[in-house]
């Protein structure tokens, strides 16, 4: 008892325990025994879903439409009438960028027919050679950062043009250039519109919330029953996919400006709109502008995942080098995507870093130098490009792009270490591969499944009476009943049990990696730096090393989860460790303890809460993972929505299973958060 009085959250999690596992024992598995599992009782709702979809695309407010090929008037229904003129509005976009950067604009064709400029060639207008756009960078990242940062941007697009990788990253790019502006304009604008109106905003938190733990995939399924296949599609789905985190941003940074600015601009006479656009959106700027190096990340991300419904680019190239296992040049595509990630996000966050500048007394000359330069590169890269036409007379003219079969390769090299690998440690892989799965996995997996229905309810629910009360109990319990009774029940514990392992393996990383550098500080700089520098991989190309080495196995999904989600773990241990105040470690080190003990008893009780957040994102991170590894067969939530892709009523069982995935994140995010800010305010670090 006296035990008991001491310690009652823990005795209390002790009684849940023993429950969960008599539970655990005396439940009959049986298909027919609700306590087993809940019947299906919403399976049904996929099927509402696509009903309700085919209602809104064929049936929903007929409207005359004029069609030329008939030369009359017919009905069509509006949304997709409205959808298929969206599509083309985006996919003429795409296409006028991406003419640019590696076609050349046929600027007439906008305002007269293909006819003309058959007939007419001194219409068109030059693609922009790789030489301008590479100067382009560096000059940029130069008046951004200085030489570090214009170096980093010099070699990335040199190292891109060389090997012969040019058309598919401009063709990436120009989908970023479309998708990245209008996400961040929507976020803005609903951003704006939830600081101003509380109702908006609490309207916008639980949308927010499911839009960010929902799997890329499953935008992917009403994006193409909407809009179609191809870069359309793809830019669509990355827009809805990439607003959120700007909107949350955009929120965040308007309510940080101090109250002092606000009723200055107000003292001083500013309208709603004047306050708004001069005063809170300048103050918030870095905030903003962080929302944008976040918009840029999910786009790039998303645009690799959208190759899965036809988007053009690097990502597509990647998926059909997997798909035929040729690993050699799905390595040097994914170091291409890394490249355009990293420099995305270093030119992007040293935008946000800048201070804006101030050109009083200063002459024209100096407020637009960096422009001027640009101007003389663009003039003199054209001129060369057009030198360029008399020495390549016979073949491709290598100073506007350079055609992949003539760039650079390595995949001979990657195709060769791979071999090398293979021979080497094949047996040593392949022991690992059958000990993790056979030992490990297979039991761990089987232990999930064999979890019955109520005995699952009862421990989550139990655990978030215990962090949180019947509010949080009753929280996570909703999101827990949902998957229950959907029928993917089985499906959603494979599920939990890869996320488990891999966030159980990465927190044990993260946190004994974190605590190491966290000691000094040269090395909490570097793994930072490394953390940073991982994190704007886009997730997919995690899986290629793993495939090189395991094949496509639940060990190369898990690997692959384990590298990816380890990243936040760190991140947030080193940040935790070297935020605790300087003068709580010297009083423990003046009352006599060691290195060791300061951190058992001091360093790490005061940090746990911020690590706690780390694992919230390591969870997040893994869960992410695991639905992506679905692409090469894992038997989970993933793999029903990659077959949702393929089926023509995939909306229904796309989204539905969305929604499984996320409830599973929203539940584990709402125990951590709950937990850490109880503990923090226990703390008094809150």
């Amino acid at each position: 008892m006296k035990l008991i009085s001491l310690y009652p959250k823990l005795s209390q999690l002790v009684i849940l325990l023993i429950l969960f596992s008599l539970l655990c024992i005396f439940i009959n598995p049986s298909e027919d025994n609700f306590l087993w599992r809940f019947p299906s009782l919403i399976a049904g709702l996929p099927h509402l879903i696509n009903d309700s979809v085919n209602y809104l695309m064929y049936d929903f407010m007929p409207i005359e439409v004029y069609d030329p090929e008939i030369d009359d008037y017919e009905e069509r229904p509006l949304i997709k009438e409205f959808t298929r003129t969206l599509s083309g509005i985006i996919l003429f976009c795409i296409v006028f960028i991406r003419e640019i950067l590696i076609g050349g604009v046929k600027t007439i064709v906008f305002f007269t027919g293909w006819d003309f400029i058959r007939d007419n060639k001194w219409v068109y207008w030059p693609a922009l050679p790789w030489t301008v756009v590479a100067s382009g960078a560096i000059i940029l990242g130069y008046s951004l950062r200085g030489k570090g940062l214009a170096l980093l941007a010099g070699c990335a697009t040199v190292y891109i043009a060389i090997f012969g990788q040019w058309e598919p990253a401009m063709e990436t790019l120009s989908f970023v250039l479309i998708a990245a502006p209008v996400s961040f304009a929507l976020g803005l604008f609903f951003g704006v519109l939830g600081y101003r109106n509380k109702a908006v905003e609490m309207m916008l938190n639980p949308l927010l919330n499911v839009a960010q733990t929902m799997p890329h995939f499953s935008y992917l399924v009403p994006a193409m029953v909407f809009f179609g296949v191809g870069d359309h599609a793809g830019a669509l789905a990355t827009i809805i996919f990439a607003t959120p985190p700007m909107v949350r941003l955009t929120i965040l940074g308007l309510k940080n400006v101090p109250s002092e600015v606000v009723d200055a601009g107000k003292m001083s006479g500013c309208s709603d709109f004047q306050l708004l656009y001069k005063v809170l959106i300048p103050t918030a700027r870095r905030d903003i502008l962080i929302g944008v190096n976040q918009v840029i990340m999910q786009c790039l991300a998303m645009a690799v995942i959208a190759s899965f419904i036809g988007a053009k680019g690097l990502g597509f190239n990647l998926l059909l080098a997997l798909n035929q296992l040729r690993i050699g040049q799905a390595l040097e595509l994914g170091v291409c995507i890394v490249l355009i990630a990293v420099v995305l996000d270093k030119l992007s966050l040293a935008w946000a870093d800048k201070q804006t500048d101030y050109f009083a007394d200063k002459s024209f000359v100096e407020r637009n130098r960096y422009k001027l330069v640009f101007l003389v590169v663009l003039f003199f890269g054209f001129l060369i490009a057009y030198i360029g036409t008399f020495i390549f007379k016979e073949g491709f003219n290598y100073f506007y792009i350079i055609p992949h079969n003539k760039g650079i390769t390595t995949e001979n090299f990657w195709q060769a270490g791979v071999d090398w690998i293979w021979d080497t440690f094949f047996f040593t892989l392949k022991a690992f591969n059958e000990f993790l799965i056979i030992k490990i996995l297979m039991p761990m997996k089987h232990a999930y499944l064999g979890m019955p229905v109520v005995a699952t309810f009862l421990l989550v629910m139990g655990v978030g009476y215990i962090i949180g009360g019947m509010k949080s109990s009753l929280i996570v319990g909703g999101f827990i009943l949902f998957i229950a009774l959907t029928e993917w029940w089985d499906r959603a514990l494979i599920t939990a049990y890869m996320t488990t392992f891999g966030v159980l393996v990465s927190a044990f990383i993260g946190i004994i990696v974190g605590s190491l550098c966290a000691q000094y500080k040269m090395s909490s700089k570097f793994i930072l730096l490394v953390c940073d520098t991982f994190q704007t991989f886009p997730s997919f190309i995690y899986l290629i090393p793993v495939i090189m080495l395991f094949g496509v196995t639940d060990t190369s999904v898990l690997i692959a989860v384990i590298v990816y989600a380890t990243i936040p773990a760190t991140r947030y241990t080193v940040e935790g460790l070297r935020g605790v105040p300087q003068s709580l470690q010297d009083a423990g080190s003046m009352s006599g303890v060691n290195r060791i003990q300061r951190y058992i008893k001091i360093e790490l009780p005061l940090a746990f809460p911020h690590i706690m957040l780390g694992i919230n994102q390591t969870v997040v991170f893994a869960l992410f993972m695991v639905i992506i590894g679905a692409m090469i067969g894992t038997d989970d939530l993933g793999q029903y929505i990659l077959k949702a892709l393929s089926d023509k009523r995939g909306t229904g069982n796309g989204l539905t299973l969305g929604l499984c995935v996320a409830f599973i994140g929203l539940a584990v995010d709402h125990l951590i958060r709950t937990w850490s800010i109880k503990r923090k305010k226990a703390l008094g670090i809150l």
